[in-house]
């Protein structure tokens, strides 16, 4: 029943400090089993609103549709996303990457320009593995824009071994065959070897980084590291984050990306990556290099766990 005039006056009066209500029918879900909901997605318990939904038929007196649940989790600030895909870290890992950052937290940039970055990556004739993105009109209909085109398994693909340091980038080297420890030290023989050379530096300048992959731990890896003089960065395994030349390699793709036509081979690919390869400038390596004092903080913050990067 709605209130009187009379008693309107008689509120505002007296009663001035009392809230006034917002109208409309209440919420079928109290604050408290709103802040149960999202514990259980805080907590790993639930991950969609189905999942929260199917939880709260114990807990909720009346019954309520997944859709309000939705609805209420996005009225208090959280929203749907794309699990993003990430190494799997275990409590060795979290603890060896914890141990890193504490280990590096106080190098410098000075520090940080010694690194040579290195690592192999998957180049595809026909773009990346992942999603691409593009707007549409509404109602638009399916056309070549809104398509990215395939091929029968992926229209082919190489192997790419490269580096890359405050100088710039160094030699990238297409992996022919299988990659194995020998392959791996020929790729370091000439590559790294070749890199160094272009850029005045020897051994004893820099501090040289690379993956936990059973080739690059071989026996016969480290044996020519330690008989040319090579200092090798203890590396944490499942890292890709704290490794900029992963960013390095977006940015590759990115550029191979911009041509309107795909390549007509593998050869024509190759071709397009030394080209663009060679264009990447100091600059884009310099700033990567310059990330890493932040990406150090992100582990330390997160306690080892995963980071933004």
């Amino acid at each position: 029943m709605r209130p009187l005039p009379q008693q309107l006056k008689i509120r505002s009066k007296l009663c001035f400090n009392l809230p006034k209500s917002k109208g409309g029918r209440p919420s079928k879900l109290s604050s408290t089993t709103i802040n149960y909901a999202q514990r259980l997605i805080c907590s790993g318990e639930a991950d969609t609103a189905v999942d929260v939904h199917k939880q709260l038929k114990d807990v909720c007196t009346k019954p309520v549709s997944t859709q309000t649940v939705r609805r209420h989790l996005k009225k208090h600030g959280m929203k749907a996303v794309v699990k993003r895909k990430r190494p799997l870290l275990l409590k060795r890992h979290i603890r060896a990457r914890l141990d890193f950052a504490l280990a590096h937290q106080d190098w410098t940039l000075e520090d940080w320009k010694r690194v040579i970055w290195s690592d192999e990556t998957k180049i595809n004739c026909l773009g990346s593995d992942g999603r691409k993105w593009v707007w549409k009109k509404t109602g638009e209909g399916l056309s070549s824009r809104l398509v990215e085109g395939m091929m029968k398994y992926g229209g082919g693909s190489l192997m790419l071994w490269g580096c890359f340091g405050w100088e710039g980038p160094g030699y990238a080297m297409k992996i022919e065959g299988k990659m194995d420890a020998n392959l791996y030290v020929s790729i370091l023989e000439d590559a790294l070897q070749d890199s160094l050379e272009y850029w005045g530096q020897t051994p004893d300048d820099i501090v040289f980084q690379q993956d936990n992959d059973p080739k690059h731990t071989s026996k016969k890896a480290k044996t020519w590291f330690k008989d040319h003089g090579f200092e090798v960065m203890e590396w944490p395994a499942q890292s890709p984050d704290l490794n900029p030349i992963e960013h390095l390699w977006g940015i590759l793709k990115r550029k191979l990306a911009s041509h309107k036509e795909p390549p007509a081979s593998i050869d024509e690919l190759w071709k397009r990556v030394e080209a663009e390869w060679e264009k990447i400038s100091a600059k884009e390596c310099r700033d990567l290099i310059e990330s890493m004092p932040r990406r150090v903080a992100a582990v330390l913050k997160a306690k080892g766990g995963y980071t933004k990067y």
